[in-house]
């Protein structure tokens, strides 16, 4: 409902005077983060249907507001544009005013709109807060308690049961790694954030039906807690002895560019090959430094790189960082709400991770601030040290598809546009799926698992 409302609303952020700043009404343009030049024809833009599978309709299971319902969110909408363009005025005393009435009118408890403005509320707070005392730090700055980690871990784990944004990165990625380790009997899986692996049971089970056995499988998971890493592993393990699959775990606490010692990436066999994935968000710093990162992967040529990004500019200056994250995260509100999630899961989920999320994005702009330059577009980076795209059309499509078809929650949408995969809900996309190679395995012909990407016109799943 919010977002149906920003819609038709956008700021006038040239507005100085001191008195409640203009709000212009007009229709808003987004622009997908992960497209460029090189990769969408000229003049091609997203287009967002549902999929086959997934039912006749995407209308919400919803009912639409009454006009006293939607007059007290647009109020809400207002207030909340209000209070960021003062923010970004440096008016912070009519700033906190605001966000006095706001949060009155919100809660985390309420209905999907009164539980988007109540977290960017927060978020709005927490940067008044910095713009006064300079004092709020990012979550990747801090030191991850076990305690603190944990409840991390569980929302995402609650995030995976409510709704198929977890499982749309699983599911691609996957095949994407099946298919590029084809010729393959061995494996080294590096994963930038592992979490509780939830990925890799899945891929064990593809691996291990396969005509030719695959005969290992490494895992190096990286991650902010050891305890949880520790976990993991043993839980994976046990997973891969009920395949009969001969598995290694070597867990690292830390970034995959902080790293120094390159040693735990290094082939154990001349055969294996060595994948790299990580499913990006914006909770807390998954890579460290961010260059560093990329030339690592250089120099590891991994066979293939997954990457899942969230459609969501983190830079730029602060009102269009703004309104981009409202527009984004009152899409998401409204897919988990619509979704059928309910009750403390979706509470877990909004608190431990979205909410979170919110706040990084609005109060400083994203989940680092280092001073180091940031990539914001790793599609742009990975071609920057040799890497070039794989399509992800063909059987990464086909899969997420039917993932789409069988999940209860009509809503969701599935583009694939030049050899990429979105998942949107109704007309906003909100994942954007890709895999890479380095350019001289990318031109290899193995069964057609080199393909690179496909520059025609976006075909709708």
């Amino acid at each position: 409902m919010l977002q149906s409302l920003l819609l038709r609303s956008s700021i006038n952020a040239n507005s100085t005077s001191d008195a409640a700043p203009a709000i212009t009404m007009k229709p808003s343009k987004r622009s997908s983060p992960s497209s460029n030049s090189d990769e969408l024809p000229a003049g091609k833009k997203p287009h967002y249907s549902p999929p086959a599978e997934a039912g006749a309709t995407s209308s919400s299971t919803s009912t639409s507001p009454s006009p006293e319902q939607e007059s007290r969110i647009l109020r809400l909408l207002t207030l909340l544009l209000h209070c960021a363009e003062s923010i970004a005025l440096d008016n912070l005393s009519y700033a906190l005013t605001l966000l006095t009435e706001i949060s009155s009118l919100s809660s985390p408890f309420g209905s999907s709109p009164e539980r988007v403005a109540a977290y960017f509320a927060d978020a709005l707070h927490a940067r008044i807060l910095s713009s006064f005392l300079g004092t709020y730090s990012p979550l990747s700055l801090k030191p991850l308690t076990l305690t603190l980690t944990r409840r991390i871990s569980r929302s995402f784990q609650f995030l995976n049961s409510i709704s198929p944004l977890l499982k749309f990165s699983h599911f691609t990625s996957n095949q994407a790694i099946f298919q590029a380790l084809a010729s393959h009997d061995r494996v080294h899986i590096l994963d930038f954030d592992i979490m509780h692996g939830l990925q890799w049971p899945g891929l064990f089970h593809m691996l291990s039906s396969r005509a030719r056995p695959i005969q290992s499988i490494r895992i190096t998971g990286i991650g902010p807690a050891a305890e949880i890493l520790d976990s993991t592993g043993r839980s994976l393990a046990d997973f891969a002895a009920g395949f009969r699959i001969p598995f290694d775990f070597t867990p690292i606490e830390g970034k995959i560019g902080d790293l120094t010692d390159l040693t735990p990436f290094s082939p154990s066999d001349p055969s294996e090959a060595i994948v790299v994935h990580w499913t990006q968000h914006c909770l807390y710093d998954v890579t460290g430094s961010d260059l560093a990162a990329a030339q690592i992967l250089k120099s590891i040529r991994p066979r293939i790189v997954t990457v899942v990004e969230q459609d969501l500019v983190q830079g730029g200056d602060f009102l269009c960082r703004f309104v981009e994250a409202l527009h984004y995260y009152s899409a998401l509100f409204d897919a988990i709400g619509d979704g059928g999630g309910g009750g403390e899961e979706r509470w877990e989920v909004e608190r431990g991770v979205l909410g979170g999320e919110i706040r990084n994005i609005v109060a400083i702009g994203g989940p680092k601030r280092t001073g180091e330059v940031r990539v914001e577009r790793w599609g742009d980076e990975l071609r920057r040290v040799g890497f070039r795209p794989v399509s992800l059309a063909g059987s990464p499509a086909a899969q997420a598809s039917l993932l789409l078809g069988m999940v209860p929650w009509k809503g969701y949408t599935l583009v694939e546009e030049g050899g990429r995969l979105k998942l949107g809900w109704k007309d906003l996309s909100l994942l954007t799926a890709s895999a890479w190679r380095p350019a001289a395995v990318a031109g290899e012909a193995e069964g057609g698992e080199g393909q690179e990407m496909d520059t025609s016109d976006s075909l709708v799943i």
